[in-house]
This record gives structure tokens, C-alpha cells and sequence, in this order.
């Protein structure tokens, strides 16, 4: 009996621990970078190079400090607030070249495959990720509203 009670223990000791690591990663996630309501399409025919998979473009007029949108794969997008999340502020952008971007300021990196996570320097959290939608063969919505 004793066994069972240990046994359940390291269970549940373990069910806690794996609790508190998805909340606290939740914290991560959520953004500091303010919510601006802002809605785009992007012409794939007349923007062609986010056709091409490893490509990001930069859209300076959307979103705090400007959108990056990322082509993963054929057909699949994402879009991210270009505001380093070290320094949240205009001025400290991430500047993109194809599946990597570096701010201006900390020089932090960040992966923009896979959900922006940074790749080095003191930034901790992903870049702010915003909703891409495929209106049609040739036009991609990017929000957050």
C-alpha cells in the first residue's frame, strides 16, 4: 500500500509540475506589444515573392510597429507584429530577411518559421502573431480585429 501511495505521489507531483509549466507558457505568449485593430489584403499576384516558401515581406502601415508576413509553405502564411518584444516600443523593429529577423535595437533574433520564437539575444517571448486568412487563390487577409 505504501508503494501505491509513493507511486501516486511522483504522479502527482509530476500532473503539478506539467500544470504549472502550461500556465506559465501561456504567460509567455501573451503579448506586451499593444493590441492595434488594423485589416489588409496582400495581391500574391503584384507581392510575388510571398509566394515562394522562406519569404517574408515587411508592410510598414499595419499593425504597432509594422507587419511581417511569412511564407512558411505553399499556402501558408503568418503574419507578426515587426515590434521586438525586449524593447515594446516604434522605434526597435525587427528587420526580416527571409526566415530570420533581427531588431534594430538588442539585436535579438527571431525564427519567423514555426511562431517567431527568438533565436538568440535577450528577447524571451515571440514576435505578436496575427490572423492570416486566404480570400482567394491570389489574396491573403492579414487582422487582428
Amino acid at each position: 500500500m505504501r508503494q501505491f501511495v509513493l507511486k501516486c505521489g511522483k504522479y502527482f507531483i509530476f500532473s503539478l509540475f506539467l500544470i504549472l509549466m502550461s500556465v506559465s507558457c501561456d504567460e509567455i505568449q501573451d503579448s506586451q506589444v499593444p493590441n492595434v485593430p488594423f485589416s489588409f489584403t496582400i495581391n500574391l499576384n503584384i507581392v510575388n515573392e510571398l509566394t515562394i516558401p522562406g519569404n517574408s515581406v515587411f508592410f510598414p502601415m499595419a499593425g504597432y510597429g509594422g507587419v511581417i508576413v511569412y511564407c512558411e509553405l505553399e499556402d501558408s502564411y503568418f503574419a507578426y507584429d515587426a515590434t521586438c518584444t525586449y524593447e515594446v516600443n516604434q522605434t526597435c523593429k525587427v528587420k526580416n530577411e527571409g526566415v530570420l529577423g533581427t531588431c534594430s535595437c538588442c539585436e535579438s533574433e527571431f525564427f519567423l518559421f514555426g511562431g517567431a520564437y527568438p533565436a538568440s539575444g535577450p528577447a524571451v517571448a515571440p514576435l505578436k502573431l496575427y490572423n492570416v486568412s486566404k480570400v482567394n487563390s491570389y489574396t491573403l487577409r492579414i487582422y487582428n480585429n
